[in-house]
């Protein structure tokens, strides 16, 4: 079983965003899953243009990483969307992202394929971008298998920590659940 994590954080996985993500592929790494992660602070991808052309003949004609990562996410069983909360939203990494997958959340290409979601703040909000993040999930075809979310989180620290990477790790072992059950 091989699953992606798209990593929205500017500051990779050094920041908050990445120790929690690593939780949660800790848990799927443990339940027999493949994991690989690209974080988008080191995999620069264009905004959107809006040319239509991903409606029309499924590929995006800019020139950056974005099909690659499209490709990776079609391969896999399942992904993980993990994003920093910027003002009750996501980061500006990961809404990039997410406008380029407007072609495949047309072809609902991702049908079948199961996800879950990551968010870290130092305030609040957190149920508002989990929200979001799981509307993206189902927009594009896969259901969302769970979600995560750390408000008052620090520097790689959060509150209550023990009890929260185990909550991380076991929404990694759900994710490889959904795949192997397809529930």
């Amino acid at each position: 079983m091989k699953i992606i994590a798209i990593n929205g954080s500017p500051r990779g996985m050094g920041g908050t965003t990445g120790r929690l993500l690593e939780e949660v592929l800790a848990g799927a790494a443990q339940a027999g899953a493949e994991v690989e992660i690209v974080s988008l602070s080191a995999t620069p991808i264009r905004p959107c243009v809006a040319c239509d052309a991903c409606h029309r003949v499924g590929l995006c004609p800019l020139k950056d990483e974005y099909e690659q990562i499209k490709e990776k996410l079609l391969a896999a069983d399942a992904f993980v969307l993990a994003s920093p909360n910027y003002i009750f939203s996501v980061s500006a990494q990961m809404k990039c992202f997410l406008d380029r997958c407007n072609g495949l959340a047309h072809r609902t290409a991702l049908e079948g394929k199961y996800a879950a979601v990551v968010e870290t703040s130092g305030g609040g909000g957190d149920e508002e971008v989990l929200a979001y993040m799981a509307r993206i999930v189902n927009t594009l075809g896969a259901q969302c298998a769970g979600s995560i979310g750390s408000p008052g989180a620090g520097p790689r620290m959060f509150p209550e920590q023990e009890a929260l990477f185990q909550k991380a790790r076991a929404l990694g072992h759900d994710l490889c659940a959904c795949v192997r059950e397809q529930r």
